[in-house]
């Protein structure tokens, strides 16, 4: 064996496993494994999980925070504002550095595969053409699918179809949109009618910006509804933000999640963005700015959680933890009772996984890739509550990342006691 994990806790288990790993794969599963190892980890009985996904995110925007300037409105539209005010000056080289550094910090935090956005409307393609360059050089630690995404619409301007269409000849992965961002209602029909012409000729994935807006009138995502059902193209597809569906008429909102669902249709909510960009011109009182997860769940469909912004200009904080924002919308989306903590980590793993048409390859399972995750927490409720660090984070059978966790020592009345915050 190359490496040997005893004493893991599975989700779906009771008792406490050791796993075998052998030429990148996992060999078994199973209590006492005996044999020689190369190296061996001791989990102690904390939780093992195939690695965090994080299936929506920018990486031609990260970490480019203040530049050229702040967005003081803290609006999704001054954030366009700025990353229009950005492109003409951004070199391909920043772009890489920014994007790498970025990715080193998700896999520091257990992220091993990622879907991000390339922004199709510069003319030249430099973002897509950089983010084509990253995801070869960073093979070997994340597995990277890049989007053909027309950040500012697709017929916003003559060339904007073409090139979609040129990203797509380029390699991008799959086949974005944005249709509440065209100028028309008709010109955002035309957006998703598009995107699914596209994946038909390329047989690539859909992966829609859609109703990212507290609009209660724009309703795109029954457009793709539509086209995905009539293309039979179920389970391919993929709804981003969707935040408007928080403000749609509760009689509207039932048919349409139940046409979703038939759909097969991914959703992706943000909750960094979502909760810090929507309905900002509400005043008091303020609705929360992302879709309907807890109805989408109840419902059966499949929901993921995206990172989307990592310190842009849409949104200045984060650090690369789909820990972090899971436990976010746990409190924003009402998602405390005691059964919807599971389902907060299948949110930024299983979930995520077949968003990204990845299950095949993911899990922890004889004969799948030994990529997994050891957190410093023993149940699902800690390692929400606690932000809980990864231990370890393996990829295809080797570490890649080791963290030694904070000590806490308090002093009282002469005596010294640990924290770790456990009861």
């Amino acid at each position: 064996m190359e490496l040997l994990i005893q004493n893991a806790k599975l989700r779906d288990r009771n008792e406490l496993v050791d796993i075998a790993i052998e030429k990148g794969k996992i060999q078994i599963v199973g209590t006492e494994i005996y044999g020689n190892a190369l190296e061996t980890i001791d989990a102690k009985g904390n939780l093992v999980l195939p690695p965090f996904v994080d299936p929506h995110l920018h990486l031609d925007a990260v970490l480019s925070v203040g530049d050229p300037r702040y967005n003081q409105s803290g609006t999704l539209l001054e954030g366009i504002q700025i990353w229009g005010e950005r492109k003409p000056h951004l070199t391909k080289e920043c772009l890489k550095a920014n994007a790498i550094e970025a990715i080193k910090w998700e896999v520091a935090n257990g992220t091993l595969k990622i879907r991000t956005h390339a922004d199709t409307t510069d003319p030249t393609l430099m973002t897509v053409e950089a983010l084509l360059e990253v995801k070869e050089e960073m093979k070997d630690l994340v597995d990277l699918q890049i989007v053909a995404f027309p950040q500012d619409g697709i017929f916003t301007t003559p060339e904007g179809k073409n090139l979609m269409v040129r990203a797509m000849e380029m390699g991008a992965d799959v086949v974005g949109g944005i249709p509440h961002n065209e100028f028309t209602r008709e010109d955002g029909v035309k957006d998703v009618e598009t995107a699914f012409e596209l994946a038909e000729k390329f047989n690539a994935l859909i992966d829609i910006h859609v109703d990212e807006t507290g609009d209660d009138q724009s309703r795109f995502v029954e457009v793709m509804v539509k086209e995905t059902i009539l293309r039979g193209w179920q389970g391919l597809v993929t709804a981003s933000h969707t935040t408007a569906m928080h403000n749609y008429n509760n009689d509207y909102a039932f048919k349409l999640i139940g046409l979703i669902k038939r759909a097969e249709l991914n959703i992706i909510t943000n909750p960094f963005d979502n909760s810090v960009l929507q309905n900002r011109t509400d005043g008091y009182p303020r609705r929360r700015g992302h879709t309907r997860v807890d109805e989408l769940l109840a419902r059966g469909v499949n929901v993921s959680i995206g990172h989307d912004s990592i310190m842009d200009p849409w949104y200045p904080m984060g650090k690369g933890s789909m820990l972090q924002a899971a436990n976010l919308l746990m409190h924003t989306a009402h998602l405390s009772g005691y059964d919807q903590i599971g389902s907060l980590l299948d949110m930024i793993t299983v979930n995520s996984a077949r968003t990204m048409n990845l299950s095949d390859q993911y899990g922890i399972e004889v004969g799948k890739p030994a990529d997994l995750i050891i957190l410093d927490a023993d149940n699902e409720m800690d390692a929400i509550r606690l932000l809980s660090e990864c231990l370890y984070v393996i990829r295809r059978g080797k570490i890649v990342s080791q963290t030694q966790p904070a000590i806490h020592h308090l002093k009282f009345k002469d005596q010294t006691q640990r924290i770790n915050f456990k009861r």
